[in-house]
């Protein structure tokens, strides 16, 4: 957090009904928590241009919760960093939507390194589990840290994989990131960071898990990587809105063979077998998306394959 700025980012993410993009103005227009806190909800229309639907607030109210905000923080090792700061990954900037502020634990990653996403199902077949486990651990001892949500299945999968194969690791919740969302994953979320890597959040400390909060998460997940990997995800599947990121913002996107109908075609290769969970990524795959059935097939598509390594020797990959 930058210390000019006071509680400033604090306040605006605190500040009801303004939208994603409102924030980030606000960010960029006021450089410290003075020049926000002597207005009122009526100047905050102004700057906007737009009527706000929330009466029942106060910015003395609102600094009151920025200041609980900074306690827990400070208590809990959370630090937060805004669009305006040097340190904001870059990644997520360019995009059309990016947190006006970010929360994190652990070290934020190099935005010189490489990075990978791997998502899917909550339920996988035991085959796209096994998969996206193998896939992550190769990448990471590869220098090529996986980037998840964190949820049970595929994401948790991918995370464990990862720190097997040396690599620091990403979560992005759709909640406070001192608010770990399954509970069975907080055992997950503490071997992420004493592995170095950071877990996530455009949420305030605090923030209870909403269902609304796990599609807009993925736009993150899909952001940090250069590249989408969808394992195993059904018709309706939090994934694939995952996958429509990526496009969107023109990552490379394909889906593992344990989740497409490749596993039926070539029943004698690794991780054959058709999934019924796996609709969303038969349909990706039908319009195109690539097959990957190992790592290596993502290296070789990044030119990275002369460097393959093979074993899981720990690296230390954030500066």
């Amino acid at each position: 957090m930058d210390k000019d700025r006071g509680l400033l980012d604090l306040i605006i993410t605190r500040i009801p009904g303004l939208t994603i993009l409102e924030r980030g103005i606000l960010c960029r227009k006021f450089n410290s928590e003075e020049e926000i806190t002597g207005l009122t909800k009526h100047d905050i229309e102004i700057i906007l241009d737009r009527p706000m639907k929330q009466r029942n607030w106060t910015m003395d109210a609102i600094r009151v919760q920025a200041e609980k905000d900074a306690r827990a923080a400070e208590m809990r090792g959370i630090r937060w960093v805004s669009i305006v700061s040097p340190d904001y990954p870059p990644q997520i900037r360019e995009i059309y939507d990016p947190p006006a502020v970010l929360f994190y634990r652990g070290n934020l990653p190099n935005p010189e390194q490489t990075l990978a996403a791997v998502v899917g199902t909550r339920h996988p077949t035991p085959a796209a589990a096994a998969q996206a486990f193998d896939i992550s651990r190769s990448l990471g001892a590869n220098n090529i840290p996986v980037v998840s949500g964190l949820a049970l299945g595929i994401d948790a999968m991918a995370h464990r994989g990862s720190l097997e194969g040396g690599a620091p690791t990403i979560a992005v919740l759709g909640s406070g990131v001192d608010a770990i969302y399954p509970v069975s994953n907080r055992s997950l979320a503490r071997r992420i960071l004493e592995n170095g890597g950071v877990i996530l959040s455009e949420y305030p400390p605090g923030t209870s898990p909403m269902k609304w909060h796990f599609p807009a998460r993925n736009r993150i997940i899909s952001a940090l990587a250069r590249g989408v990997l969808i394992v195993e995800a059904p018709a309706k599947s939090g994934a694939l809105i995952t996958a429509q990121f990526a496009l969107e913002q023109g990552r490379d996107l394909w889906v593992a063979s344990s989740g497409t109908a490749a596993g039926t075609r070539f029943a004698g290769l690794p991780y054959g077998g058709l999934s019924a969970f796996g609709e969303g990524t038969q349909k990706l795959a039908a319009d195109g998306a690539r097959i990957i059935y190992s790592a290596s097939d993502i290296l070789d598509e990044w030119k990275l394959k002369e460097n393959l390594v093979s074993d899981n020797k720990e690296k230390n990959l954030w500066p």
